[in-house]
């Protein structure tokens, strides 16, 4: 009997410690990668919420140009900003901040310095500042304007990082 308790000990296996210590390696290898994704997502989400409030202001901006009537040459905002709409005596020109026309898109350039009553920095109440420039072109006869192009652009200032400008661009006509 004592032959077969001894024959039996021997197939039974259980893990040895080193093959504990590589599956214990692989695992934290594991936490380690999830770990790093934390930081991660929470940088883009800070960028996609900064992206969201940018999107939301020059969507409201941009409605208050488009309720002004064509010919209207400046108005007030309700942050109480001049906004100028282009003068209809330099038809078919761009009127404001510099434009640059990059993959067929027409786009504000940020890179120009901001143009008086086409620019108005604007802080938001979680204490970021937005850069906020537009350009008009009137299409006309130099007296009765029949159209105006908008192309708004705004831009978060500071931070950590490269924020990339929201654009809207829209066409308002008789």
């Amino acid at each position: 009997m004592q032959c077969a308790f001894t024959n039996g000990r021997k197939r039974e296996r259980g893990f040895s410690i080193l093959e504990m210590m590589f599956a214990t390696v692989i695992l934290l290898i594991g936490l380690v990668a999830i770990a790093q994704l934390v930081p991660a997502s929470i940088l883009m989400n800070y960028r996609n919420r900064n992206d969201s409030t940018a999107l939301v202001f020059a969507q409201r901006e941009l409605d208050q140009m488009l309720d002004q009537p064509l010919s209207t040459i400046s108005f007030n905002d309700s942050l109480s900003n001049t906004c100028w709409l282009g003068d209809p005596a330099t038809p078919d020109a761009v009127q404001g901040s510099p434009v640059v026309v990059i993959n067929n898109q027409a786009l504000i350039d940020f890179s120009a310095a901001p143009v008086s009553n086409y620019s108005f920095n604007y802080p938001d109440t979680t204490g970021a500042t937005y850069d906020v420039r537009w350009a008009v072109i009137i299409t006309g006869n130099g007296t009765t304007v029949s159209a105006k192009r908008i192309i708004l652009g705004v831009r978060q200032q500071g931070g950590n990082g490269y924020f990339q400008p929201i654009t809207l661009d829209t066409v308002v006509q008789k």
